[in-house]
């Protein structure tokens, strides 16, 4: 069963290829949605894919690439929106 989760990522997340990364690990696992900069320097991100998947996602969450020093990462469920793909994007959708 497919399943939205929006998620919010905390730290050193700006300046670091977060959101190009967390496409590349998305398009890999699968997971479809978007990610971008938010003013307040989080990463916000809405996400959809089966349970397995989801959790697999939120694991690279925490960890970022290589450069980026996660402190927090907070999900919760949202409504399904069916997207088609994950992309990257200047403002929320």
């Amino acid at each position: 069963m497919i399943k939205h989760i929006n998620i919010t990522v905390k730290g050193k997340v700006h300046g670091v290829f977060y959101r190009k990364s967390t496409k590349a690990v998305a398009d890999q696992l699968g997971v479809r949605g978007f990610v971008l900069n938010e003013p307040n320097g989080d990463v916000y991100m809405e996400a959809e894919a089966d349970n397995s998947t989801l959790e697999m996602f939120l694991e690279w969450c925490n960890e970022g690439p290589q450069d980026a020093e996660v402190t927090a990462v907070e999900s919760h469920e949202g409504e399904l929106k069916n997207y088609r793909n994950f992309e990257v994007v200047k403002r929320r959708l």
